[in-house]
């Protein structure tokens, strides 16, 4: 098998004049780029980042970040992206945990790596930070190597090491092969559709496996990649019109972004004949509305996670709204017993369950890096429990119900999330919606749902349209607390203890109520 930097060799050689990635007005060739990426692998190896080092990287979605990923899937070098909103403390676990002998920085990080005092004593490199006295990352271009088209690395060395983002402690690396991650890309070709020339969106970070995914799947078809740096709706409209996009692949919330635009009507997105989601459940509010503002060939949604990169994937979302399909083609998948830790003990069709991976799957991971109490949790005799919650229905699709940690307890009843979200998602008032627990004497949890609204919807007019719906009583939320926004992580998943955190005292009754005005 080939390892990626081979992989992306291959890839200039079918088609060297054809536009591999675009960057605002700046554009490159795959010759162009394979250039730049080599210039920058020997660059990094001048300085001493070699085969089987860690590089730290704070930076958006820019040229040189696409440049350095293949730069260091062609030298060897591990490449270790981080949110680059990252702080100094931040910055030295990152960097300690990992044991990085660099970081590669830009201006909207800069801050925290001047504050981080591990990272003063690395080699640091700066990007477009003409004031910086670290070595500047256009130095590292038009330098010439021996071995510019031969990779170092192999199929069994890690390619990059990714940070879980985590909702409790420090974020767990994720160290992935170049053969997990060059089959996880070929996977996503296949199960995406995929056409060769393929144009799509790069703006899911390059710090979290989607945006990564994408890089890589692009070239794999010889396809071009268009940056944004920081996710904005109306410049990504204007993007999708002027380059012609024609696939996107986006977490839910930016899908969401995208259409509540007031210039959507107006741009031509006609180009775009193929959706994909992940990173979150879709409410079938949006997913309605996407299909009607889209119209697309193919929706996707496609479940899966750093650790594993595909579990599920459901090819027609719209006709079965929350389903998550059968496993990928790479996977096997079980919904076992809630509490359980043997992958033997598997749940009837229709009960809920934790979902587990199979380890022998070439996409997953082989266990999280310096952290055997994560391993001791997560993986048993060969399987990856994902701390999800969900189930197969009748005709053997996964249905993916919440989080493990997300279950709400009241009044002796579990209730997850996701099916009250996607009830209220439906009502034509609704924007957005987020349900939790908080913390109540008489019920133990109090079933809440944080609404950011469109319309003059009130708390008895979404509590009537609760209650005239099939949804069970005792699920059917007892509070409701209007928003201006819903707290989201910076790849759109809801930040439902943020919510707990701020608003625990909000509720003091156990009557229907709510708190308007509320801001986030």
């Amino acid at each position: 098998m080939l390892d990626n930097g081979r992989a992306f060799i291959a890839a200039v050689e079918r088609n060297p004049e054809a536009e591999a990635l675009v960057d605002g007005d700046y554009r490159l060739t795959y010759r162009e780029l394979q250039d730049a990426a080599t210039s920058v692998a020997t660059g990094l190896a001048e300085l001493g980042i070699t085969k089987g080092d860690h590089l730290l990287t704070l930076l958006q979605n820019n040229w040189q970040a696409a440049v350095l990923y293949w730069a260091c899937q062609i030298s060897g070098v591990i490449i270790t992206p981080v949110n680059w909103r990252a702080n100094a403390e931040e910055v030295d676990y990152f960097l300690e945990n990992s044991t990085a002998v660099g970081v590669v920085y830009q201006d909207i990080s800069a801050s925290a790596i001047a504050g981080s005092t591990v990272a003063s004593a690395l080699i640091r490199i700066a990007v477009d930070i003409s004031e910086s006295t670290d070595k500047a990352f256009d130095t590292l271009l038009g330098l010439k190597a021996e071995t510019a088209t031969i990779s170092c690395a192999d199929p069994d060395d890690i390619s990059i090491m990714l940070y879980t983002s985590g909702t409790t402690g420090s974020g767990k690396g994720v160290p992935r092969k170049h053969a997990a991650e060059r089959s996880a890309a070929i996977a996503h070709v296949a199960q995406n559709q995929y056409h060769f020339g393929e144009c799509g969106l790069g703006v899911m970070p390059l710090y979290h496996t989607m945006g990564v995914r994408l890089l890589l799947s692009i070239a794999a078809v010889g396809g071009r990649f268009v940056c944004q740096p920081r996710f904005d709706p109306a410049e990504a409209l204007a993007l999708i019109q002027n380059e012609k996009i024609t696939s996107l692949y986006l977490v839910p919330t930016l899908y969401h972004d995208l259409i509540e635009r007031p210039e959507f009507e107006d741009m031509d997105i006609s180009t775009v004949r193929k959706l994909g989601f992940a990173g979150a459940a879709m409410t079938e509010g949006l997913l309605k509305r996407l299909a009607t503002c889209f119209n697309p060939d193919l929706f996707v949604n496609h479940y899966g996670s750093s650790e594993v990169y595909t579990f599920t994937i459901c090819d027609d979302a719209v006709a079965k709204p929350g389903s998550a399909g059968k496993a990928g083609i790479n996977q096997r998948i079980r919904v076992v017993n809630l509490g359980s830790t043997d992958p033997a003990e598997q749940a009837l069709p229709g009960t809920e369950g934790q979902i587990i991976a199979s380890l022998e799957s070439i996409e997953a991971f082989q266990g999280y890096w310096r952290r055997s109490d994560a391993d001791k949790k997560s993986l048993h005799e060969g399987w990856y429990f994902t701390g999800d919650i969900g189930f197969f229905d009748e005709d053997g699709d996964l249905f993916v119900t919440g989080r493990v940690d997300d279950m709400i307890i009241t009044g002796g009843e579990n209730v997850l999330p996701s099916e009250i979200e996607s009830l209220l998602s439906l009502h034509p008032d609704v924007s957005e919606v987020a349900v939790v627990g908080l913390a109540d004497e008489r019920w133990g949890q109090r079933v809440t749902a944080f609404v950011k609204i469109n319309g003059p919807a009130n708390e008895q007019q979404l509590d009537t349209y609760c209650r005239e719906s099939n949804l069970a009583n005792f699920k059917r939320p007892r509070a409701y607390i209007f928003v201006d926004e819903i707290p989201k992580s910076p790849v759109g998943k809801i930040l439902r203890r943020d919510l707990r955190d701020t608003h625990s005292n909000s509720i003091s009754s156990n009557k229907l109520e709510s708190k308007k005005g509320a801001i986030l």
